[in-house]
């Protein structure tokens, strides 16, 4: 595998393409985790055709106190980038 060398644009776009697939991986995790833990915390009983009382509320909620942390940190950590890097 140490023969293959690659000229700088093909370089830059295999790790553009990296940059993208871990990107998604890490979007993919996220989801399969949000959906996980939102599941487990407002699906009581076995679904059926409906949720029963309660649990779309809950699932909401969820979903949104979840996106809401994930923001606050996101926004949290750019904060403490450029204070860093000024």
């Amino acid at each position: 595998m140490d023969n293959f060398k690659f000229d700088e644009a093909t370089q830059k776009e295999l790790a553009t393409f990296l940059e993208r697939e871990q990107a998604q991986a890490r979007i993919n995790s996220t989801v399969h985790n949000l959906t996980s833990m939102c599941w487990d915390k407002c699906v009581t009983g076995t679904p059926g055709s409906r949720f029963a009382r309660g649990e779309e509320g809950c699932l909401l909620n969820c979903v949104d106190r979840f996106l809401d942390t994930s923001l606050f940190i996101i926004k949290t950590i750019e904060g403490q980038r450029s204070h860093l890097q000024s």
